[in-house]
């Protein structure tokens, strides 16, 4: 998977020497020698990475990596930070001002390219998701970013899965006071509890005597309930191939052994917070959608969504030689109630009728507003002679319960009236049955109103 990596260090012999492991990659890069210029670049181009050192002149790594991530345009950009510290302190004060990772020099070549395939992986998760809200609608993602921070909510819950009952204590007295942590030693009741509880994090131990803590992964991976969960690695000192595979298979982070409490809380909350992230961006993604196919005033299925659905259902319905049936209800002199009552007590009807209709009808019916005052109604698996019978039960309904529109309207009788046709098999057409529904529908209309209309043809 090729990349754009922002190399970011005013010493030029790092830059070139970071620069020529990364085109060995075929990776495409850029180079920056000041915070200011790294941020530029970043705001100005499209960066997939950003490998920042940390003691620069000026601006110094850390406060780049805090200016990045809390820029809306550039929070989604991971960010490794290379320095010459080793302290765990150190680590922990990058991990806080937000970075992705953290590399000691001099950094090692796997460890530093599987890490850069690891994120470009991840930020191209995020930069599709980043695009679908995009498209479907002008979203704040400011709103995103002020969502409660890991510290502002109650506990976390986090899984650990590690056969070291002692090491399993000893995390969750490090974490006690930050996460809610769950701790379990088999790696089958591991995967059983991570499916039947929502976690935002699953720690997993390198140090399993008998079952490949990879397999484990790759299983937690390939779970709906956990497939986007982040997991991180509990490994020792000897277990770089360990590390290095977990990596390109599924493995989001890693923690050494001893692990520093504060390196821990630092690299769970960067965990957590870049899955609310991308969660954020899924769910508005989700609601977009919903309201694209949703009537707001009804909650009802709009016309978009019949016109997108009706032809494969009925596609459906021709090619198993199955009956289906479409139904057509308009609202009896809506106007006369939207000119008496005004629109508040003509949207407190469409509403009621709404729901009238919804309780009438089975989970397999299609109900959507039409349009105005007229809902369409899909009926799989229904002949002719039942659809009628269902549009006189609901016709009766509306017609015999009043309609209540405010404390000060009181109640009002609304009728309606129904046109029903059925797919004729064969050749017939979507176009041709909605024709002779709403047929129908103006046969039962000019009919004196409050009736349903059903013809053989």
């Amino acid at each position: 998977m090729t990349a754009r990596i922002l190399v970011v260090d005013d010493v030029p012999a790092n830059l070139r020497l970071l620069e020529a492991r990364l085109l060995a990659e075929y990776y495409d890069v850029v180079t920056a020698r000041s915070g200011p210029d790294a941020i530029d670049i970043c705001e100005s181009s499209k960066i997939d990475v950003v490998l920042l050192d940390v003691m620069m002149p000026g601006m110094d790594g850390f406060e780049v990596c805090r200016r990045l991530k809390a820029d809306p345009l550039t929070t989604h950009i991971p960010v490794i930070m290379i320095t010459a510290l080793d302290q765990p302190s150190d680590r922990v004060r990058g991990l806080e001002a937000g970075a992705d990772d953290f590399l000691t020099k001099p950094v090692n070549d796997l460890q530093l390219l599987t890490r850069v395939k690891s994120l470009t992986r991840l930020k191209a998760l995020t930069d599709e998701l980043r695009l679908r809200a995009a498209t479907t609608r002008n979203i704040g993602i400011e709103q995103l970013l002020q969502k409660k921070s890991v510290d502002d909510e109650e506990k976390p819950p986090v899984l650990l899965i590690d056969e070291d009952k002692a090491a399993g204590r000893q995390l969750a007295r490090m974490l006690q006071d930050h996460f809610a942590l769950d701790a379990v030693d088999d790696p089958q009741e591991g995967l059983v509890r991570a499916a039947e509880r929502s976690y935002e994090c699953i720690i997993v131990s390198s140090s399993f005597v008998a079952y490949d803590p990879l397999r484990l992964c790759s299983q937690l991976r390939a779970m709906d309930r956990t497939r986007l969960v982040p997991i991180i690695l509990f490994a020792g000192e000897g277990d770089e191939t360990v590390i290095i595979r977990g990596l390109e298979l599924a493995v989001n982070d890693y923690v050494l052994r001893p692990v520093e409490r504060q390196e821990l809380i630092a690299r769970l909350r960067t965990q957590i917070r870049r899955k609310r992230y991308n969660d954020s961006l899924r769910s508005s993604v989700a609601q977009t959608v919903e309201m694209a196919i949703t009537d707001p005033l009804t909650g009802l299925h709009n016309r978009r969504y019949l016109d997108s659905h009706l032809q494969s259902l009925f596609d459906r319905a021709e090619a198993r030689r199955r009956p289906l049936s479409v139904m057509i209800v308009d609202i009896d002199r809506f106007k006369s109630i939207n000119d008496t009552y005004g629109h508040d007590g003509g949207d407190a009807v469409l509403r009621a009728v709404a729901a009238r209709l919804r309780r009438s009808l089975r989970g397999i019916d299609l109900v959507c507003r039409y349009g105005g005052e007229e809902f369409v109604v899909v009926m799989p698996e229904t002949e002719l002679s039942i659809a009628e019978r269902v549009g006189e039960r609901i016709r009766q309904q509306i017609a015999e319960g009043a309609f209540l529109l405010g404390d000060s309207a009181g109640a009002i009788s609304v009728t309606v009236s129904i046109g029903v046709a059925a797919l004729l098999q064969p050749q017939d057409t979507v176009e041709a049955l909605m024709k002779r529904a709403d047929m129908a529908l103006y046969e039962a209309k000019s009919g004196g109103r409050n009736r349903v209309v059903a013809p053989a043809a």
